[in-house]
């Protein structure tokens, strides 16, 4: 896919995407960029599609402005999404991503945008009404100390300047992004949630991730791993093995739902 915000690795198994099958939309964390889930892809296919998210400044977008704003990177998600999706689709977001995939499932459910059949949500603990004090990263200083303490970057990449001052125009977004976020309320979703998170993550706790049950009418599962924040890498074949039995069962339902005869 050659859209602006999503890319796909089909030729990396060889099997085009299909409406016939779920597609994964993937979001990911603060810095990251749509090839982090290169092993996600990987791991899903055949059976499942993967679209990554690519935010501005990164990558084959790196001459872009980042966007440091969850409610505007939603908006242009949403629209993109409800552009280029089609068939049943689901969304997986790590730390960031996990808001940035929760409030853009909220917008297309404003949209009256069918077909979302699971939300997994990662390493975040649940929306609050107030900024968490925890996401506030005033100082360069300050976000690549967070970025250092919770792993999932390369210390190679940090520690050269030239690379470092690469990937700082994205970390300063993200980070300023994230740390502004302030949930609005609303109605609760009613599309299942699936939250994972990692025993040892610092900065979310399991009763601050299990929180997200209270965002949706419908069920709510909860998977503990061994790990930090960045806990995914060494259980993807687990992570893997849920996502794909999620969806397997979400979509029987939704297909018992769609044929069944009207009273």
């Amino acid at each position: 896919m050659d859209g602006e915000w999503l890319r796909e690795f089909a030729s990396l198994h060889g099997n085009p995407r299909s409406a016939e099958r779920p597609t994964l939309v993937c979001f990911p964390h603060a810095g990251g960029a749509a090839s982090t889930y290169v092993p996600m892809s990987r791991a899903l296919a055949p059976g499942i599609d993967v679209l990554a998210v690519q935010y501005p400044g990164r990558q084959d977008r790196r001459r872009e402005r980042p966007i440091a704003d969850i409610g505007e990177l939603a908006d242009a998600l949403a629209a993109e999404i409800e552009r280029e999706v089609r068939g049943p689709y689901a969304f997986f977001g790590h730390s960031m991503g996990a808001v940035l995939a929760y409030e853009t499932a909220r917008r297309l459910r404003d949209r009256k945008v069918p077909g979302l059949l699971h939300l997994f949500l990662s390493g975040r603990g649940a929306p609050k009404p107030a900024p968490d004090p925890r996401d506030r990263m005033d100082t360069d200083a300050a976000v690549l100390a967070e970025v250092r303490r919770l792993g999932g970057t390369d210390p190679a990449v940090l520690d050269d300047e030239e690379l470092r001052d690469m990937v700082m125009p994205a970390l300063r977004a993200d980070y300023r992004a994230i740390g502004a976020y302030e949930w609005l309320p609303g109605e609760p979703l009613d599309v299942p949630f699936g939250v994972l998170v990692g025993d040892s993550d610092p900065v979310v706790t399991v009763a601050e991730a299990s929180a997200w049950r209270d965002f949706t009418a419908a069920r709510t599962t909860v998977d503990v791993f061994a790990g930090g924040h960045f806990y995914l890498d060494a259980h993807l074949t687990a992570i893997a093995r849920a996502v794909t039995e999620a969806l397997e069962g979400a979509a029987a339902s939704a297909g018992a739902t769609s044929t069944s005869p009207v009273p």
